[in-house]
């Protein structure tokens, strides 16, 4: 939190931010970021992103995986286990066929080792990207297809897929175990489930 000498008060963080529950991304948005990042050839924005929306991870926790959580031997891992820094306890997650590619392509051109940060820092190679960076990054990516940086975070990326599956299923336990939440309320809470269930109904109903 920044100190304003003039005032002699510590200012918050968020004055004269909109905050609050970040928007997921919708599938043509990922579409839209992955075929930008592709163009430009942006390995490794693009292997950060695809994963970012696979793992679900917090953005502590995915910018401190090491090349060995996602890699053995020479091949990406189809799924993969971390522990969750802010609750200890181990999270799994799916790492899809084009997450592999994109993830083994950064690995091959930044020649990683098993025991390397999986997305280093530029300036600090001994040091991993900060969550600020990624979240740099993250409004980076969200803006260049046209869409507000006021609306969108990383927790957009953590939120886009599971919230996804939560539409197509319905299924708030699976979603949980997802996410790594200890308790399925937090769940309920984090995807706005009671909000996006009553809109649906009443969008439902005619008159």
């Amino acid at each position: 939190m920044p100190f304003d000498a003039n005032t002699g008060k510590w200012v918050p963080w968020n004055r004269g931010k909109l905050v609050g529950q970040k928007a997921p991304l919708k599938p043509q948005e990922v579409w839209a970021i992955r075929v930008r990042l592709e163009i430009a050839e942006k390995r490794r924005d693009l292997a950060l992103f695809n994963l970012a929306i696979d793992s679900k991870l917090r953005g502590w926790d995915l910018v401190s995986l090491r090349v060995a959580d996602v890699r053995t031997g020479g091949e990406i891992r189809s799924r993969s286990k971390v522990l969750q820094s802010k609750t200890g306890n181990p999270v799994q997650f799916e790492i899809s066929k084009q997450t592999r590619a994109s993830i083994s392509a950064w690995c091959e051109a930044k020649d990683l080792r098993p025991h390397d940060w999986l997305f280093p820092s530029r300036k600090d190679g001994s040091r991993h990207i900060s969550t600020r960076q990624y979240a740099r990054l993250v409004e980076d990516w969200t803006s260049s297809i046209g869409l507000p940086r006021s609306s969108y975070a990383t927790h957009s990326m953590r939120r886009t897929k599971a919230t996804l599956i939560y539409r197509k299923t319905g299924n708030l336990r699976a979603v949980q175990l997802l996410l790594g939440h200890t308790k399925i309320d937090s769940t309920v809470r984090y995807l706005g489930v009671e909000v996006e269930d009553a809109l649906t109904l009443a969008e439902s109903i005619e008159l």
